[in-house]
């Protein structure tokens, strides 16, 4: 009783909270946005400058959490294990995702009766984003996974490289034992010093998030929905589909509620709604997911892998958007056709995740196998693509927080009781930051 007491006493006002501020700062951005749309759209470099703070120390985060994690499991066998499990799992629900997105534009027909003619288009405002498709074969996708230095890992930025070079030092200091407790120790405190400026960075979420969605709605106003409105409202209701129909179950099966995990996560839902982007969220979620009782292993290795190849939203909108395109053209599609763009977006869709415009490069990629569908046709969502990028970037982090539990269930490293505790608000925040063996006891708490 005198522990519910003195939580009570200590919690903070409800204008001090994270989400609270992020959603107040989301409704002022939208109003500027649509009555003062100049002032909004010089309100981009807030947003650009906070998903920048965060890039400078996402690599840092990765590294941590991914060296400390494989080091410290004794079975390397169990890394390669769960590493196979999470692409496995990657794949079958990210495949399922891109054939949600097919099956609704078949069903609903977003593009029917747009009767575009492509010599009308301007061509030459897709042609920036078709130049940057092209610059990456699947091949060099692949190679360019390994960084030309170790330094190099962490200048570039990219997930994947960084991943690489975090899971080949951990397994070298897993590999040497207690020989390598120093640097173990090292990169532990290393980690509290990275989870500490997360920590401040985080408090300019509100900044953040009104900087990106004024210039959004600024930039394109909600009057550009206009007569593609049915393709955002489909493209949104497919997105809500898939969490609750193919997540939900999938939760249901790992011993949680969605709609629990949904509601614990509401801070990151609002900042990837306000900034965009998945990216600002990476070290926050994971946090979260350990504090849920995920092992730090799991999560240190399944997430910042699932940024990359578990991009369910981003599934979506590749197969849907396709459709769209060919649809609103006129271009009759064989079903070889439609079966080589569904095998495409199985490869393009992977990567197309964090920055907001990467999932429109890699569907202009996918587009160009078909030569039938002209790329021209990309014209018609140029404008409308912003607005469809929250929904991508939420449903790819939803999607990465349900494969994490999962992954840690089946390896027999989730702790159940937790976790409903943690879901169900009977456990205390200041019990709920801390995990079992004390590895989150002494990071700070985000706001």
């Amino acid at each position: 009783m005198s522990t519910i007491v003195k939580e009570k006493a200590t919690r903070r006002p409800f204008y001090a909270v994270l989400y609270v501020q992020v959603l107040a700062a989301i409704a002022v951005a939208v109003v500027l946005g649509h009555y003062w749309p100049s002032v909004a759209v010089d309100m981009k470099p807030l947003g650009d400058g906070f998903i920048k703070l965060i890039k400078m120390v996402i690599a840092l985060v990765i590294f941590c959490t991914v060296v400390t994690g494989i080091a410290g499991m004794s079975d390397m066998k169990k890394v390669s294990r769960v590493g196979g499990k999470a692409l496995l799992y990657f794949e079958v629900v990210s495949t399922l995702a891109l054939l949600i997105g097919f099956l609704a534009a078949h069903v609903a027909a977003p593009g029917t009766g747009f009767n575009v003619d492509p010599a009308t288009l301007d061509a030459k405002a897709v042609a920036q984003y078709a130049g940057k498709a092209k610059e990456q074969t699947i091949a060099e996708f692949v190679l360019n996974i390994i960084p030309n230095t170790v330094i190099d890992a962490f200048a570039r930025g990219d997930i994947l490289p960084v991943v690489l070079t975090s899971v080949l030092f951990g397994f070298v200091l897993a590999r040497l034992g207690d020989r390598a407790k120093p640097i173990r120790d090292m990169i532990d405190a290393g980690s509290m010093l990275v989870f500490g400026a997360i920590n401040v960075i985080m408090r300019f979420a509100p900044v953040g998030a009104f900087g990106a969605m004024a210039f959004t709605v600024g930039r394109y106003g909600i009057g550009s929905l206009g007569p593609l409105i049915k393709l955002v409202g489909l493209f949104y209701l497919t997105s809500a589909l898939f969490v609750f129909g193919v997540l939900g179950p999938i939760a249901w099966w790992s011993g949680f509620s969605i709609w629990k995990f949904l509601l614990f996560i509401k801070e990151e839902i609002l900042i990837v709604l306000g900034t965009s982007s998945s990216d600002p969220v990476l070290p926050s979620l994971m946090e979260k997911l350990e504090r849920l009782g995920c092992s730090k292993p799991v999560v240190g290795l399944v997430v910042p892998t699932g940024y990359v190849f578990n991009t369910d939203g981003s599934s979506i909108y590749m197969t849907l958007a396709a459709l769209f395109v060919a649809q609103a053209t006129n271009t009759d599609l064989t079903l070889s056709q439609q079966c080589a763009i569904f095998a495409v977006a199985m490869v393009t869709s992977k990567g197309a995740s964090g920055v907001t415009g990467a999932s429109f490069i890699a569907l202009v990629g996918t587009l160009s196998v078909v030569p039938t569908i002209p790329v021209a046709g990309m014209a018609l969502i140029l404008g409308i693509d912003r607005f469809m990028s929250e929904a991508r970037a939420l449903v790819n982090v939803i999607g990465n927080g349900v494969a994490t539990i999962v992954i840690s269930r089946s390896e027999g490293e989730l702790d159940s009781a937790r976790l409903a505790a943690v879901l169900d608000g009977r456990m205390p925040e200041s019990e709920a930051t801390k995990v079992s063996g004390g590895q989150l006891a002494e990071q700070p708490t985000l706001p």
